[in-house]
C-alpha cells in the first residue's frame, strides 16, 4: 500500500504465537525436550480456526522457528497457499534451564517469570537470561524487516519471543514484558511503513495484540499461558505446589 503523504510504503506482518502444544505427553509424562514438541488436538483446533480467520490473506512470505510446534501450526494456516515456509533459528523460544534446575523452581517463579524480566540477571526457568535472548531475536526480527521482498508476512514464533518483538516496537522495555500476554496461536498484527526511496523502516505501527480466533473476546482464557502450563505440571504430578 503506497502512502500519498512522504514517499513510503506500508506492509503488514501478522506475527502469531504457535498453537497449544504437547508439553505433557498422553501417558502423564513431561516431554523430555520442549524443542520437539508437537500440537495437541487443541493446538491443532485452534490453529485450523485461526486459519479460517485469515482466509483470503495473500501472503507473500512465511517464516517461523523451526521449532516442531511453530512448523506445524505455520502449515495448518498455510495449507492452501504454496509459500515455502523459511526458518529463522534466532526466533526460537527462551531457553530454560535442564531438568534439576526447573525442578528446584517454585509455582510463583515458574507462572509468573515474565513478570520479573527486567530484574539484574533475571533467567526464565534458570535458564536464559532475558537480556540475552532480547539480544538475539529483536536483531533477526529488524534483519526480516529491512529485507524488501515481502509486503504481506507470515511469521510464527513464540510466546517470549512475541513478547521481545512488541516491548521493542512499543518502546516499554523488559519492565512491560510480562504484560503483552500471548494465547495460544494467538495473532498480532504489525504494519511496517518504508521509505520508497531509501528502503529504510519509517514507522511501525501495532493494529493488534493477542487475537484468539477461537475466542476473540476472551470468555474461557482467565489463566496466563505460563499460569495454565504450570497448573497442568501440578495436576500431572510433575511439579510440586507450593
Amino acid at each position: 500500500m503506497d502512502l500519498p503523504f512522504d514517499r513510503s510504503y506500508r506492509r503488514r506482518i501478522h506475527l502469531m504465537r504457535h498453537a497449544d502444544a504437547e508439553y505433557i505427553r498422553p501417558d502423564g509424562t513431561r516431554a523430555p525436550d520442549s524443542r520437539l514438541v508437537p500440537l495437541t488436538p487443541k493446538g491443532r483446533a485452534e490453529a485450523a480456526a485461526m486459519a479460517t480467520l485469515m482466509e483470503g490473506l495473500e501472503f507473500d512470505r512465511a517464516i517461523c522457528s523451526g521449532l516442531q510446534r511453530t512448523r506445524e501450526t505455520a502449515a495448518i494456516v498455510l495449507e492452501k497457499s504454496p509459500l515455502t515456509l523459511e526458518i529463522v533459528p534466532e526466533l526460537e523460544e527462551i531457553r530454560g534451564g535442564d531438568a534439576v534446575a526447573r525442578a528446584r523452581l517454585s509455582p510463583v517463579d515458574y507462572a509468573y517469570a515474565m513478570f520479573k524480566a527486567s530484574e539484574p540477571d533475571a533467567c526464565y526457568a534458570s535458564g536464559e537470561r532475558f537480556s540475552d535472548f532480547v539480544g538475539r531475536v529483536v536483531p533477526a526480527f529488524n534483519r526480516i524487516l529491512n529485507e524488501p521482498d515481502w509486503t504481506n508476512l507470515l511469521l510464527v514464533a513464540h510466546g517470549g519471543v512475541n513478547r521481545a518483538i512488541l516491548t521493542d516496537l512499543t518502546g516499554a522495555g523488559l519492565s512491560a514484558f510480562g504484560s503483552f500476554e500471548q494465547d495460544s496461536a494467538c495473532l498480532n498484527i504489525i504494519d511496517i511503513d518504508t521509505c520508497l526511496d531509501s528502503g529504510a523502516v519509517l514507522r511501525r505501527i501495532l493494529r493488534g495484540v493477542n487475537i484468539t480466533a477461537d475466542d476473540p473476546t476472551k470468555r474461557t482464557r482467565r489463566l496466563l499461558t505460563l499460569e495454565g502450563m504450570t497448573k497442568r505440571f501440578i495436576d500431572a504430578g510433575l511439579q510440586k505446589p507450593e
